[in-house]
């Protein structure tokens, strides 16, 4: 793909941080086509011409016009607003903040890639800072700077889930004695949920959600395929649910997006040693939003409990049904992942 066009897919924000890397002079006061130019100028700079040398080429410059300076902090409480949001990364390296849930809305925050690399982002991390007004162009707000990252300092080196030991789940999870179970379950085990019928495994879930509140386990229900009467279900199921993909009208695509993030979020908490459960109705259903079923082994697979010290588990219980057309895909693809197959007809 010419660099050219490449530049004219980055978002303003990201030219800009460019534009400051290659100390193109007045960059802010360039317009869109005119700064693309000079970054294409200084970039050309950086690779040598021939043995003999290279030219420079000149960036298009304008005189920027003076003002009084103010203090840094003093601009930006006049010109931001404090928000607090998960990040959720695209493939090309930025990323938004969700500031109401984890789908995708009108009031999301731009961050840049260069803030995630600094920072070492990861989906599902919680970030603060100041958020300034979209500039001409721009359809989001964007982060100005990451003042906290979890509640806590935005630095690099942390914990990463991938990173740390599995070992294997020994403690029982409280609460589920009213539920009709083949065994009991432990935190970090990874339950899967049989049924011809949809309404029997939702019902299942449900009742596990409901006796899971005593537990004080964070929970996270993700609604993969329901009828607009069933999100109504999961809301009275329990308090403190925390629903992703619940939108009966949401496409598949849009509901493996959330279902992503999500699990991302469950990790991030669990690094910070929080017992996360989350629910999932149903895996057949989220497998008709993925091209690669084994994607879908790779979210269910994530459930574990840890052995490093300050950590926490992640705790999966998911239903499939065989009614669903690529149900079969998916038990064949989570054969000797499960800890606890409970069958329900």
């Amino acid at each position: 793909m010419p660099r050219s066009m490449a530049l004219k897919d980055l978002h303003l924000a990201d030219l800009h941080d460019r534009a400051r890397e290659l100390d193109v002079p007045g960059f802010r006061m360039l317009t869109r086509d005119e700064l693309i130019e000079a970054i294409e100028g200084g970039e050309s700079e950086e690779k040598p011409k021939s043995r003999r040398g290279r030219r420079k080429r000149e960036a298009p410059k304008k005189p920027e016009p003076r003002k009084e300076k103010q203090p840094a902090k003093e601009v930006e409480e006049a010109e931001t607003e404090e928000v607090t949001g998960v990040l959720d990364r695209m493939p090309q390296g930025y990323g938004f903040l969700r500031l109401d849930g984890l789908e995708p809305a009108d009031g999301d925050v731009y961050v840049s890639a260069s803030q995630i690399r600094r920072c070492e982002l990861r989906p599902g991390d919680e970030v603060s800072g100041p958020a300034r007004a979209p500039r001409r162009g721009e359809r989001h707000r964007a982060l100005v700077r990451v003042a906290s990252v979890n509640g806590g300092e935005p630095e690099g080196g942390r914990t990463q889930f991938e990173e740390l030991t599995p070992k294997a789940p020994h403690r029982e999870i409280p609460g589920l004695d009213s539920v009709e179970l083949p065994e009991p379950l432990s935190y970090g085990e990874r339950a899967l949920v049989t049924s011809a019928e949809a309404a029997t495994a939702s019902d299942l879930l449900r009742e596990i959600a409901a006796a899971l509140e005593k537990s004080g386990a964070r929970l996270t229900v993700l609604v993969a395929g329901p009828a607009a009467e069933d999100t109504g279900d999961w809301e009275s199921a329990a308090k403190d649910l925390e629903i992703v993909g619940g939108d009966a009208e949401m496409e598949p695509r849009d509901r493996v997006r959330a279902a992503e993030l999500s699990v991302g979020r469950a990790k991030r908490r669990v690094e910070q040693g929080e017992d996360v459960v989350v629910l999932v109705d149903s895996l057949s259903s989220l497998a008709e939003g993925y091209r690669d079923v084994s994607r879908v082994k790779r979210l269910f697979g994530s459930g574990r409990e840890l052995a490093e010290e300050g950590s926490g588990s992640l705790t999966v219980i998911a239903a499939v049904i065989e009614a669903d057309e690529r149900a079969g895909d998916v038990e064949e693809a989570l054969k000797g992942t499960e800890d606890v197959v409970v069958r329900r007809d």
